[in-house]
């Protein structure tokens, strides 16, 4: 059963991260959700990133993944719920799962 409807994205007259991040329709819990951070599975072996001063969560995406825009990746896996957080000092590491590993699935 398909849950997810309407895909659409942001659009935004100023520079934004969330703008090429898909949001959906969901038809069970009757809200919008962003990206698919609730589907994506923590079981993915995942790299230590020892987090610098200068880390923030859009350069590690494109450090890892080669794309600033998979950074709600990284934080939903490190359960960071605010995107624009400063990382350091409050992450000493960081998780970052093997993109190539991940599996996007239902979590019910």
């Amino acid at each position: 059963m398909d849950v997810l409807k309407n895909k659409k994205y942001e659009s935004c007259d100023y520079i934004c991260r969330y703008s090429p991040v898909p949001y959906y329709y969901h038809t069970l819990d009757d809200k919008y959700i962003y990206g698919l951070g609730t589907n994506v599975s923590k079981d993915a072996p995942y790299t230590i990133h020892k987090v610098k001063e200068t880390d923030t969560l859009d350069s590690l995406a494109l450090d890892y993944y080669n794309n600033p825009t998979l950074y709600w990746i990284i934080c939903y896996f490190n359960d960071i719920e605010d995107a624009f957080i400063t990382l350091y000092p409050r992450y000493k590491t960081l998780k970052i799962p093997n993109y190539s590993s991940l599996q996007f699935g239902d979590e019910r």
